[in-house]
């Protein structure tokens, strides 16, 4: 495995660092806990150190299997990334969206980070990891009812205490990282990326890039779209956020598997699936620190750890930029 420093600190995280989204099954139709806890164990064993969840996947589940994957594993030996600022068990800030929890129950969701929720999140979810500090500890969305600066000055508090060791956002456009680092240093974005979905190129990254801030790439295979599997007329289980995502319509996944289709003699040539093509392009874009990579299953957990083997040349990237380009992307 390789690992990079993130921003101007001495935290470095695994360049695939395991996302725990899909882990705690909410939004993805359903998980299955053993499943989830053999694959972070895989990833462990490939030295993918680093796991990124948050409160929200799962209403705690997420954090709880992540918890429970780790048990005996010396703490200084991992980097554990959880968010804050989702609340399904308070109606207060920004509303977000209805949803339903793993038992089928309704709740709505607000985005909201104020001083004492922000203390509040940060203690139930050491609880549910069973650790006693977080590394890298992000707001996760932004909420427009809170001053940045409150919401900052509670993560500070809590770096004082030792229970937050960094503050990173996600979801910030530049003008709100630049209000956050007035109160306290941001070391990372945490944006949407991927060969189809580029649009934090145009300013997100090079801000980054110009203040050494690390951008930690989530749904790099665009939520299972590029990995070559899905087809026009896939069926999503009940639950599924994908159903209805303009992503997953039969003609992005038609245009998205043709693309494919012309990158896959390379991924061949480097004995790689596509995904970890995909994924080691993705860590090789400028800008780019690390890829968060979702597993279900102990199977998927090594193919994407597996990923970091794969080695491009200058020239391979630029094949492989010229094929997105003709495709449209």
């Amino acid at each position: 495995m390789e690992y990079r420093k993130i921003g101007n600190s001495d935290l470095a995280l695994s360049v695939i660092t395991f996302g725990a989204w899909a882990a705690g099954g909410w939004m993805w139709g359903s998980t299955d806990r053993n499943d989830a806890i053999k694959a972070i164990k895989a990833s462990y064993d490939l030295g993918v150190t680093s796991i990124d969840t948050a409160p929200i996947y799962g209403q705690g589940d997420s954090e709880e299997i992540v918890g429970d994957a780790i048990k005996g594993i010396s703490r200084d030996k991992l980097q554990l990334v959880t968010k804050f600022g989702m609340r399904w068990d308070l109606a207060r800030g920004d509303f977000g969206f209805k949803s339903k929890n793993n038992e089928g129950k309704e709740i709505d969701i607000y985005k909201y980070a104020g001083k004492e929720s922000v203390i509040y999140e940060c203690e139930q979810s050491l609880k549910r990891l069973g650790t006693d500090y977080i590394d890298l500890y992000q707001i996760h969305w932004p909420d427009t009812t809170t001053p940045i600066s409150e919401t900052f000055e509670a993560v500070s508090r809590l770096i004082e205490q030792g229970k937050v060791r960094y503050a990173g956002v996600c979801n910030y456009d530049v003008a709100q990282l630049k209000e956050a680092d007035q109160t306290l240093e941001i070391i990372s974005n945490q944006i949407p990326f991927s060969m189809v979905n580029r649009d934090v190129e145009e300013e997100i990254v090079p801000y980054c890039i110009e203040k050494n801030k690390s951008v930690l790439a989530y749904s790099p295979m665009e939520r299972g779209l590029l990995t070559g599997k899905m087809t026009a007329g896939y069926k999503f289980e009940e639950g599924d956020h994908r159903q209805g995502n303009k992503f997953f319509s039969p003609e992005s996944i038609e245009k998205t598997n043709a693309f494919l289709a012309k990158i896959k003699p390379l991924a061949d040539e480097k004995n790689a699936t596509l995904s970890q093509l995909v994924l080691r392009w993705t860590v090789e874009r400028p800008g780019i620190t690390i890829a968060l990579a979702g597993a279900r299953n102990e199977k998927q957990a090594v193919q994407n750890a597996a990923a970091i083997n794969v080695k491009l040349s200058a020239g391979e990237i630029q094949l492989i930029n010229t094929e997105l380009a003709r495709a449209g992307f």
